[in-house]
């Protein structure tokens, strides 16, 4: 496990603040954002389709006494909290949720806020995310009326982290990063104990891309082979020996890995079929893996098809680069939560290891410094990991107050760095 660094001069929180009744004001918003998670839950929508959850979050947000701005697109938000008289050019800290749901079915049926709409479903935590960060703005919206918040903070809600190559782009786009100093988010970890989170500086997760290859023939019959192009060999061949070949061309620190979700040829036995295709994913630890992987993969294709006289097209669809964790982030991360729940000599931070999950919150971090928290979510005592993106995924719902007091100790306390 990779503990997380001490955290630095300049980063320790006081836990006496003006804020000392963070806890019990958290306490008060939990069964609104608890009820706020359900009905997301309840109500799950795919990326770039999540109107709804748009609506529903802008007009809390206004209720509040905030200015929500809607993306172009349509779905997702940014929102401001600026205390008066901040200084011109002071950069935002910014805490990030992402609000789309997965194209698969929820499987829990012992639970009254299960998805009321097939195929869908919050399996990934997302609806605690968005929550976390809805209720980190309701309370500095509160703090700014008291005089308690003394640095612009944003609010982002990004559509579309489940299609790649991410709506962190979108809100990118959309001027989001545009000011912001730095970058707090997190994502629910079914390993974890609620009350808990696991930080690592450095790379958290790993690059993610897609890739489809096709090969294309005359066809032909399967007694004579050797007058066509047998594409059910060559497209074999590529599946087993496409992920060994660029393992050994590319430096094994680097974690790459590829892996095969579909193969398809062919539609009866005795043709030789006219087109195959492969698809699956490239993930990759460090960056340099990332950036080379597509460049070999064509040359190693390239070899391959020429053997099996096989024309060939890859589409490589980018997707995201690895999110690596900024030390001083970290540090601020770990100094807030020993600050407000390690008293007493709670042991509430926790180190994790890197994931070969992608994750779009990466974009963000090309702009400013920032860390990914894992954000515990697992039952004391319960036995059985509901792991990500499974149809009975869920969690503890205390982590939302969790999460909630994180970001806003983060946002109340005294040092500026």
């Amino acid at each position: 496990m990779n503990r997380p660094e001490p955290a630095q001069p300049g980063t320790t929180l006081a836990v006496a603040r003006p804020a000392a009744d963070l806890r019990a004001r958290v306490r008060r918003l939990e069964p609104e954002l608890i009820a706020f998670r359900r009905d997301l839950h309840r109500h799950p929508e795919l990326g770039r389709q999540e109107f709804r959850t748009t609506n529903l979050l802008r007009d809390r947000l206004v209720a509040a006494g905030l200015e929500p701005r809607v993306l172009p697109g349509g779905t997702g938000l940014l929102v401001d909290v600026v205390p008066p008289g901040t200084a011109p050019g002071t950069g935002f800290l910014a805490f990030r949720a992402d609000i789309d749901a997965l194209p698969i079915d929820d499987a829990k049926t012992d639970v009254p806020y299960r998805s009321t709409v097939p195929g869908r479903a919050h399996a990934c935590g997302h609806d605690v995310h968005t929550s976390v960060v809805l209720g980190t703005g309701l309370l500095l919206a509160e703090a700014v009326r008291g005089g308690e918040l003394r640095r612009p903070v944003r609010l982002v809600f990004q559509p579309a982290e489940e299609v790649m190559p991410g709506g962190a782009l979108d809100v990118i786009k959309a001027g989001g990063m545009d000011g912001v100093g730095r970058i707090f988010a997190v994502h629910c970890d079914p390993k974890v104990e609620v009350g808990r989170i696991a930080l690592r500086v450095g790379a958290i997760t790993s690059a993610c891309d897609r890739l489809v290859l096709h090969l294309d023939g005359p066809g032909g019959h399967t007694a004579r082979p050797h007058l066509t192009t047998d594409l059910v060999t060559a497209i074999a061949r590529m599946a087993a020996d496409l992920p060994g070949a660029l393992a050994r061309r590319m430096d094994p620190r680097w974690g790459v890995s590829l892996a095969w979700g579909r193969i398809a040829s062919g539609s009866a036995a005795n043709v030789i079929p006219q087109h195959a295709e492969l698809e699956g994913t490239v993930r990759c630890l460090e960056l340099a893996g990332w950036r080379e992987a597509p460049d070999l993969l064509h040359e190693l294709i390239a070899k391959l098809a020429e053997t099996y006289r096989a024309k060939w097209t890859l589409d490589y669809h980018r997707g995201v680069p690895p999110v690596v964790n900024e030390a001083v982030s970290v540090a601020q991360l770990e100094a807030a939560m020993t600050a407000r729940f390690g008293q007493d000599g709670a042991e509430v931070v926790e180190g994790t290891e890197q994931s070969l999950g992608g994750e779009d919150f990466s974009w963000y971090l090309e702009h400013a410094p920032g860390a990914l928290a894992r954000l515990g979510v697992r039952a004391p005592g319960e036995a059985t990991v509901r792991d990500l993106h499974q149809g009975r995924f869920d969690v503890d719902e205390r982590a939302i107050g969790v999460g909630v007091e994180l970001f806003s100790a983060l946002a109340l306390e005294d040092d500026r760095a």
